[in-house]
């Protein structure tokens, strides 16, 4: 699973060699931040293709301004950077890209300016996030969201997910497949690391970007696919706890989760109790979109490999 090489203070270098001292300033106080972008290969074409990449680049250098950084590149340079490094590597199958950007002085003290910063970034093979895509169990976390007033979720910052981390680990720890997060008001505001859907009397909820959630990409794509494809009903308003109790169908989304059917919530089933039908097609037309399998949004797919077939 180990990566060949990474983007590393301004060349794709072995993995071995991309180190960062242990006196690294984002190390110490979490002031970095990181994007997820997943790449996907499909047999027919012979092409990996790169989901919504610009759009990912976007929001790694705008939670950056969050942050006091002033970086040297555009999506596009980080779009550049990303081919060579999968060509190098020569992947063949489903990948995973974390690009990171950090604060890179070395030294101590809490502060965003004065301070150095850099880019880095590396590619694994990568399946499931969460192995109950079909079939997820998720329980109300009794931590809750961290409010934008005290560290924006629509910025991925590394400091704030220990956070997403206190909930997840005391989800699975209990036995569960993830957390559902409620933000300061008591609405929910996502998963651990993920966007949160329900779907009630075949209109799909979610919550707005203002219940502290990350202002996610595959969240936009989604409602996209539901409105235009499924032509489905999409709201965007605040959600209360015990509405996920009474609902028909229910799921989260992400770039590394994808799209995961909840099917329990606190021990309740979620209407039936299995993966819903509108989840099901939902599901079924993502996984052909982020393949380059449906025309009409082949331009949210970057192939690497070559001229797109």
């Amino acid at each position: 699973m180990k990566p060949s090489y990474a983007y590393f203070e301004g060349q794709i270098v072995p993995i071995e060699d991309a180190k960062i001292s242990i006196m690294t300033h984002a190390l110490h106080y979490g002031t970095g931040a990181f994007g997820g972008v997943r790449a996907y290969w499909n047999d027919e074409a012979d092409n990996l293709y790169i989901f919504r990449p610009l759009d990912h680049f976007k929001r790694v250098l705008n939670s950056g301004k969050l942050l006091l950084m002033d970086l040297p590149y555009t999506p596009e340079s980080m779009l550049k950077i990303l081919l060579d490094l999968l060509r190098k590597e020569e992947y063949h199958e489903d990948v995973y890209i974390r690009p990171l950007i950090y604060k890179s002085t070395k030294g101590i003290g809490v502060r965003l300016h004065d301070l150095e910063c850099d880019f880095t970034m590396f590619a694994i093979p990568f399946g499931s996030y969460i192995p109950n895509e079909e079939n997820s169990r998720v329980t109300f976390s009794s931590w809750r969201r961290l409010d934008d007033n005290m560290i924006p979720a629509r910025g991925k910052i590394t400091g704030a997910y220990a956070n997403s981390a206190l909930s997840k680990t005391d989800a699975m720890l209990a036995g569960f497949d993830e957390a559902l997060v409620l933000n300061q008001n008591g609405h929910i505001s996502e998963g651990s690391a993920e966007n949160f859907f329900m779907v009630r009397d075949g209109v799909v909820v979610t919550p707005p970007v203002t219940s502290n959630i990350l202002e996610g990409i595959t969240r936009r794509s989604i409602i996209q696919l539901l409105r235009e494809e499924m032509n489905l009903d999409v709201e965007v308003r605040e959600i209360d706890r015990t509405e996920v109790f009474i609902a028909d169908e229910a799921f989260l989304c992400g770039t590394g989760v994808q799209v995961v059917a909840i099917t329990e919530v606190d021990h309740r089933p979620v209407g039936a109790g299995v993966m819903g039908p509108i989840v099901s097609r939902l599901r079924e037309l993502y996984f052909d979109l982020v393949r380059g399998k449906i025309a009409r949004y082949r331009d949210w797919n970057m192939p690497v490999y070559g001229a797109d077939q």
